[in-house]
């Protein structure tokens, strides 16, 4: 089992920045792949960014250029810096830890609780 904790969410005005955090229970980062996923009223979850085991990033186009993902192995904390906000950015944003057994072709993911981001002004 892996608990996840995110915080950092908030009220910010549209240009500002945020950094959220997320803690995991354990030292994890070695075998899964953590991810920053986030679902907007009335919309479905939608992935952000990705960093896999070996350090590798990916993101979505609407965030590419904007927002970073990190990680600290020592801290257990994987990190989504998020500059140029925009007000359709505004989400609850949560944390996944996910990682593929292939032996017996099965999926591990955790989630954290979430945490709200919302950008007005």
């Amino acid at each position: 089992q892996v608990q996840l904790v995110e915080s950092g969410g908030g009220l910010v005005q549209p240009g500002g920045s945020l950094r959220l955090s997320c803690a995991a229970s354990r030292n994890i980062f070695s075998i899964y792949a953590m991810g920053w996923y986030r679902q907007a009223p009335g919309k479905q979850r939608e992935l952000v960014t990705t960093i896999r085991s070996g350090g590798s990033t990916n993101y979505a186009d609407s965030v590419k250029g904007r927002f970073t993902i990190s990680r600290d192995n020592a801290k257990n904390t994987v990190y989504l810096q998020m500059d140029s906000l925009k007000p359709e950015d505004t989400a609850v944003y949560y944390c996944n830890a996910h990682r593929r057994d292939s032996y017996y072709a099965r999926d591990y993911d955790y989630w954290g609780q979430g945490t709200q981001v919302t950008v007005s002004s």
